[in-house]
């Protein structure tokens, strides 16, 4: 299983309204399939647009009862000519899925955070995907409402990753982070996220296309 050790170290959760750091078993990860599904139990996935001291993407893949996180500061790409920058960073609860709001200023990732994209994803390969984890590259197939098709993600060095779109039908030249910019789940921008929850405005608003 992972560990949300560190996710709750650096929260304060009688400040931050981000859920605490309980782990909870999805069917998904007992080995149920999910209806629909081809190959192997599916998992979740989120990808979500925060404005803390710079912009940024959380990339959140499920696995082992967490999800497993990394951030991308400039977002996924369509195009497999393009390798973007993804920083692996703590393990974050599955109730985290959901979550859209501001975290307060002064706690840790203060600043917007906006459901850009969600969905299930499942390894492109057979047995266990922890152990492609822990080998530092792994290739997988999301269902998102925007990301779609054939992914991979290879470690470089130390938390350093590179997530890489494959060549495939959903692959395009299509800036997508800025095309399809509001959040799948409220349809708001990141302005209207943080108005409604008091936060930065004209922080939030800078990160609107």
């Amino acid at each position: 299983m992972g560990s949300l050790n560190e996710y709750v170290r650096k929260r304060r959760f009688a400040r931050t309204p981000e859920p605490e750091g309980k782990k909870r078993t999805r069917g998904a990860e007992k080995g149920s399939r999910t209806r629909g599904a081809e190959k192997g139990p599916q998992r979740v996935f989120v990808v979500q647009k925060h404005r803390a001291t710079a912009l940024h993407y959380d990339f959140r893949l499920e696995s082992a009862g967490v999800l497993r996180s990394w951030a991308v500061p400039k977002g996924p790409s369509l195009d497999p000519s393009v390798k973007r920058l993804a920083m692996q960073v703590e393990d974050h609860p599955l109730d985290y899925l959901s979550f859209e709001g501001v975290i307060p200023a002064g706690e840790y990732g203060g600043g917007t955070v906006m459901v850009w994209d969600i969905g299930t994803w499942e390894p492109d390969e057979p047995g266990d995907p922890e152990r492609s984890f822990k080998a530092g590259r792994i290739r997988f197939a999301l269902r998102g409402k925007k990301l779609k098709g054939s992914w991979a993600l290879v470690r470089t060095r130390g938390r350093q990753w590179l997530l890489m779109k494959s060549r495939d039908r959903s692959a395009s030249t299509d800036e997508v982070t800025l095309t399809k910019a509001r959040s799948v789940l409220t349809r708001r921008l990141m302005a209207g996220i943080a108005r409604d929850a008091g936060g930065d405005v004209e922080k939030a608003a800078s990160a609107d296309p």
